[in-house]
């Protein structure tokens, strides 16, 4: 094997000559040209605006308090920086293909791959996501009307499963059906009534798969179709949001903002995942390129406009939830409907569920219309077949991948679950996001590659990154010791509540039960001889103490060794390469922007956790064999060499 042809580059004129000659060749054709600025900031709004804002603001809000907005800034600001890497390139290279195009300029072949199988991910998986989102909020909304469907065609097969066996375990020690949390309620209420085949338990999402078949009917019909109906969404949606503020800023009481930051930095940060995914898709906008009227002006002001508006009113919203309820209240999947039901305004609560629908299909339209466009340039350079290209004589789409990306979206969504799938989207979505930030800084020097119209402005890192760096450990052994010498020592940490009582098997939950009768009656009597609630309602050094009292293993109580090292790795990773970019600015005088979005995309990298890496490292292992099986050999790159 060649070592090198693996890193065969495309320049930019090869890239644009090629999409010219397969528009002309036979099976294929041009994109319609319809969009310009405004509706490419629609088709922004649109992919930002969902479930971010309708529901996993609510966690993020529970977990990190007001100071969430802190967070939300940080995320937008990280995007910010990816997005002016992106707005570069776009203007650059003005075709479909987002980041695998990008990436095909500057780190060649290979990477490109691995981009591009990124970024089915990021759009097959975000698809997934919104998908789930949409069901729960549709079937709620039924529900409200009074149609109440069975659970075992609403909920995933995964989550199913694994809500009986925590409901069975809880149960076990003590906890009544009645106190469960509402969602391990209705996994075990599905798993319960649903119809089996032997052991095979028939339970799937069937809203979530009639919106996708929905969605990609209208993504095949052509983009002014996919344009209005995005625009009337939008408007739709930021009418809700307007009035939300509206009436929710006469109910803010300022006390709810105190304390700010109530679960101090980890708080804060235990929300990147929720609050990252609610601004994904606004790089969906770059796989619009050659349907835009003027893309190298146009597709940068998009980015942007998108970005900063999704910004103001996130921080807004957030501000307004967490002054109208205390923050702890938050933990909800719909937190907007939640803060005015609490309040008495129900017909607000109807408005916003609505609503809700309508942003949820909006983000699903965007990222449905983005992942076929990815599979179309791929399948151009020779990496996928043929057929992927084709587009549609009468609807100018790419025909054939929008249909498959609707299977390979639809089947998923009816088994997987929620948080498996939004934190593989998000490290899928920031690992593309790290490589768009590098290709600026591989390119930044170099004389023969044409510019576009916009360029990101150049800021000399030389001195600044190895600052920043050194000021990060200051502050992190000065604000932050005792967490950064735990992470360094590897400090083995206490198992919470629910995890500890659910990996016991039912004899030691027994025992357990005994022990407290003995050790704390009244208390543990009181909480309803329910283990894992009187552990709960502990404070932290009661906890601690009590907790080492149990007579049980050590290994259940705490997380130690390499079984707590290996969480850390990701983060590890991180602190490595950081030292390695300050070495690179000051030697090669790197441009500060594209370098800052790189190491935070990076940072919120690492915060999802070593689950996620696995999952996206298995994710590419597939990719490669692919690579190897079919696409190297079958690469318009190597016959041309």
């Amino acid at each position: 094997m060649n070592f090198k042809s693996l890193f065969r580059k495309k320049t930019v004129n090869d890239i644009l000559t090629q999409v010219e000659k397969d528009c002309a060749a036979d099976g294929h054709g041009s994109l319609g040209k319809h969009l310009g600025v405004r509706d490419l900031a629609a088709f922004g709004i649109a992919a930002i605006i969902g479930a971010g804002i309708f529901s996993t603001i609510g966690k993020a809000s529970a977990d990190g308090g007001p100071a969430v907005i802190l967070l939300f800034l940080f995320t937008a600001i990280a995007c910010g920086f990816a997005a002016f890497a992106y707005a570069e390139f776009s203007s650059m290279v003005p075709v479909s293909g987002s980041a695998y195009t990008y990436s095909y300029v500057a780190f060649g072949e290979l990477i490109a791959w691995i981009i591009g199988w990124a970024l089915i991910m990021e759009y097959g998986i975000g698809n997934i996501t919104v998908a789930i989102s949409w069901s729960d909020y549709f079937t709620g909304l039924l529900e409200s009307g009074g149609m109440h469907l069975p659970q075992w065609v609403q909920m995933d097969y995964l989550t199913a499963s694994k809500g009986f066996d925590q409901a069975t375990a809880l149960m076990q020690s003590g906890k009544p059906f009645e106190n469960l949390d509402g969602n391990i309620q209705a996994a075990y209420t599905a798993w319960t009534t649903s119809p089996s085949i032997g052991p095979l338990h028939i339970i799937a999402d069937l809203p979530a798969l009639g919106i996708i078949i929905f969605i990609t009917w209208l993504v095949y019909r052509g983009m002014k179709e996919s344009r209005n109906a995005a625009n009337l969404m939008v408007l739709i949606k930021l009418c809700v949001i307007l009035l939300v503020i509206a009436v929710g800023v006469f109910y803010v009481d300022t006390d709810n903002w105190d304390p700010f930051a109530p679960n101090g930095v980890g708080g804060v940060l235990k929300g990147v995942s929720a609050v990252f995914f609610a601004y994904i898709g606004f790089d969906a906008i770059s796989t619009t390129a050659e349907e835009c009227k003027n893309p190298q002006r146009d597709l940068p002001r998009g980015m942007m406009w998108a970005i900063i508006i999704c910004t103001i009113l996130y921080i807004i919203i957030a501000l307004v939830l967490t002054g109208m309820v205390s923050y702890s209240e938050l933990n909800v999947g719909d937190p907007l409907a939640f803060v005015f039901q609490k309040l008495n305004l129900k017909w607000m609560s109807g408005i916003i569920a609505v609503s809700a629908v309508v942003a949820m299909a909006s983000v699903l339209l965007v990222f449905q219309m983005g992942q076929p466009r990815i599979w179309m340039s791929m399948s151009r350079d020779g990496l996928l077949p043929k057929k992927f290209s084709k587009i549609h004589p009468k609807y100018k789409t790419p025909s054939f991948a929008t249909i498959v990306v609707g299977f390979v979206v639809a089947v998923p969504a009816l088994f997987m679950n929620l948080t498996m799938v939004t934190d593989l989207c998000s490290i899928g979505t920031l690992f593309a996001f790290v490589l768009v930030c590098a290709g600026v800084l591989v390119l930044q020097n170099k004389k023969d590659i044409p510019r576009g119209k916009f360029k990101t402005p150049y800021v000399n890192a030389k001195f600044i990154m190895p600052l920043l760096l050194v000021i990060g450990i200051v502050l992190s052994f000065t604000l932050n010791k005792e967490a950064t010498v735990s992470f360094l020592t590897n400090e083995r940490q206490l198992n919470d509540p629910a995890t500890l009582v659910t990996s016991l098997e039912s004899n030691e939950i027994e025992t357990l039960k005994g022990h407290l009768l003995q050790a704390d009656s009244a208390a543990f009597i009181s909480n309803n001889s329910d283990v894992e609630t009187y552990l709960s309602s502990l404070d932290e050094t009661q906890y601690t103490t009590k907790v080492h009292e149990l007579p049980i293993k050590d290994e259940l109580k705490y997380e130690s060794g390499l079984g707590l090292f290996k969480h850390k790795i990701p983060m590890w990773i991180f602190i490595i390469i950081s030292f390695a970019l300050a070495v690179w600015a000051f030697r090669a005088n790197l441009s500060l922007i594209p370098l800052l979005g790189l190491v935070s995309c990076l940072y919120m990298m690492a915060e999802l956790g070593v689950s996620n890496w696995i999952g996206f490292g298995i994710w590419l292992l597939i990719g490669l064999l692919i690579y190897f099986g079919y696409s190297r050999k079958n690469s318009k790159l190597k016959a041309s060499n």
